[in-house]
């Protein structure tokens, strides 16, 4: 997929005002999701964005980090400004695109390795 459908699904799935906004806040969250995940789950997950998206799961990581859905809610809106309500609406327009791009196995692959709640955020019911 290519930057421009992927900004104009997440722009239309969060409801922004711009092409602009919708990237900053793809960023956002991609950026939290690859501290939570592996270098190399975040490296696979890259391979499958466009450019400059992909960049925010390489910038500054360390190993993985553990923290639950909440957390995760909480550092996206510290770093769009957001409210913890609307960072749940702003990640969830993200990582329902990113579930579009990742297909299947892979998803499910990446699924397996976050807490059940996280599901949801892709747009997938919770396993159960």
């Amino acid at each position: 997929m290519r930057l421009a459908e992927f900004l104009t699904r997440v722009q239309d799935r969060g409801e922004y005002r711009s092409p602009e906004e919708a990237e900053h806040v793809s960023e956002a969250v991609l950026w939290t999701l690859a501290t939570r995940i592996s270098p190399q789950e975040a490296d696979d997950l890259a391979a499958r964005l466009p450019a400059p998206l992909d960049e925010a799961l390489h910038r500054d990581r360390g190993c993985a980090e553990s923290f639950g859905r909440e957390e995760f809610l909480r550092r996206v809106a510290q770093q769009t400004g957001a409210r913890p309500r609307t960072a749940e609406w702003d990640v969830g327009a993200v990582l329902s695109t990113v579930a579009d791009v990742v297909l299947g196995g892979e998803l499910d692959d990446l699924l397996s390795r976050l807490p059940d709640d996280y599901a949801e955020l892709f747009g997938k019911a919770e396993p159960g």
